[in-house]
């Protein structure tokens, strides 16, 4: 039987450049953007990332669908790795220019507390900013690691808009 959560989804924008810099995280890293990322890839993230925190959107769309999506050549993934293993992603969709949208950002649970959570924010806002949008927005929800919203907030981010929506998770999906 399907679990539901009920959550509240705040959405944030920035309309200047906060030209932010946060220094890179200890050991041995790397950032890759990930051009044609296999779709069992894209998934393994999104499943490692996102499980504790309810991200079932994407796990909802076939390989075709999703395909669509993060091949676009206006959907641009990075991939942080630590030490030779991926540590997370931030998805960045430049589709509705001059709009971008930090669509996931997120951290590996292993690596979460290593202050990677900032860096790859700061690594994010400067590569949307690098793509002459009017505006980067990105959104959070109760249901997202607790630190998401004021670490959003404390980098430029400034709510507009909240809602309260309800999550339908069955535990499956393409690939998971």
């Amino acid at each position: 039987m399907p679990k539901r959560y009920r959550t509240t989804v705040t959405h944030l924008e920035m309309r200047e450049d906060p030209r932010v810099h946060c220094p890179p995280p200890f050991g041995h890293y790397a950032l890759f953007r990930a051009v044609d990322m296999p779709i069992h890839f894209y998934r393994y993230l999104y499943h490692v990332v996102g499980h504790n925190h309810v991200w079932v959107h994407r796990k909802k769309l076939d390989d075709e669908a999703l395909a669509a999506i993060v091949h676009s050549p206006n959907v641009e993934i990075y991939v942080l790795y630590l030490d030779g293993s991926p540590a997370g992603f931030f998805e960045l969709d430049l589709r509705h220019l001059p709009r971008a949208e930090l669509s996931f950002l997120g951290i590996v649970p292993e690596f979460i507390g290593r202050g990677l959570g900032r860096f790859l924010l700061c690594e994010a806002i400067r590569t949307a900013w690098d793509r002459n949008p009017s505006k980067v927005t990105i959104q959070t929800c109760t249901l997202d690691h607790p630190r998401a919203l004021p670490l959003y907030q404390r980098h430029g981010f400034v709510p507009y808009a909240q809602e309260e929506v309800e999550l339908e998770d069955d535990g499956e999906g393409p690939g998971f």
